[in-house]
């Protein structure tokens, strides 16, 4: 009796040979750590800044970090917070008009602007009262795209848990004026000598006016631009009064 002949050994088929080489090595334990901590760590931000959102919807925001740096350099600042009651109306529209006339249209980011801005190659106008709120109050000044990409991810999440009104109250209260003169009560002590429900509408659009550049401008010594723009914001004021686009915090 002669032996069979031995079967030749089957060789794995092609697809199974593909799965084994497409499956992924498994990361290392100190990269699965380091994702583990770095999720933590996100998670606990987003925590502490929801917190934050919570508390300064009716809380005011003590100081921040453009404030805290003020101090070191200038040795104190000047800040006095008050009630949205206690703002001269017309201080809330000039302010509107003159850094975001659709304030009450938009969430957060008026794209429209941004659409401009981006064709024009530049990013003036674009950011929103909404926005620089948002900066002044929970992060940092400067350009950076860590910033940039805090302040878009926390701007709709202000916009759904504060009013309109709320958000405009802070921003009145934590913009600079003048170098280290921070809020509108402050403003108006500093440069006219009377109190923010007191301004008159020339005085707070000369302080809407210094807005962008408060180091550079002066409301009490205004430049013939500043004098320039302090016309077109009370015209602007006066416009968004009329056509309802201040209807969002005035009532």
């Amino acid at each position: 009796m002669t032996d069979s002949p031995e079967k030749p050994a089957r060789k794995p088929r092609k697809s199974a040979v593909k799965a084994a080489e497409a499956e992924p090595a498994p990361a290392p334990p100190w990269r699965r750590r380091a994702l583990r901590w770095a999720g933590r760590g996100l998670a606990g931000v987003g925590a502490v800044y929801a917190v934050l959102i919570l508390l300064f919807s009716f809380l005011p925001p003590p100081i921040n970090f453009y404030q805290l740096g003020e101090v070191a350099r200038l040795g104190g600042i000047e800040k006095d917070w008050v009630s949205f009651e206690e703002i001269a109306p017309v201080m809330a529209r000039s302010a509107v008009a003159a850094e975001d006339a659709n304030f009450c249209l938009h969430w957060g980011f008026d794209m429209a602007a941004i659409r401009e801005a981006v064709e024009k190659g530049s990013n003036r106008g674009a950011s929103t009262i909404s926005q620089q709120m948002v900066k002044n109050v929970f992060l940092w000044h400067g350009r950076s795209w860590l910033r940039k990409a805090m302040e878009a991810a926390l701007t709709p999440v202000v916009e759904t848990v504060w009013t309109k009104r709320r958000i405009l109250e802070v921003y009145l209260n934590v913009a600079e004026f003048d170098e280290g003169v921070f809020g509108v009560q402050a403003a108006a002590q500093h440069h006219f000598g009377v109190d923010a429900r007191d301004l008159s509408p020339t005085q707070a659009a000369r302080l809407a006016a210094v807005l962008p550049d408060p180091q550079n401008r002066s409301a009490s010594e205004p430049s013939s631009f500043v004098r320039s723009r302090t016309r077109s914001i009370m015209s602007g004021a006066e416009t968004i009064a009329a056509d309802g686009r201040a209807a969002c915090f005035e009532e």
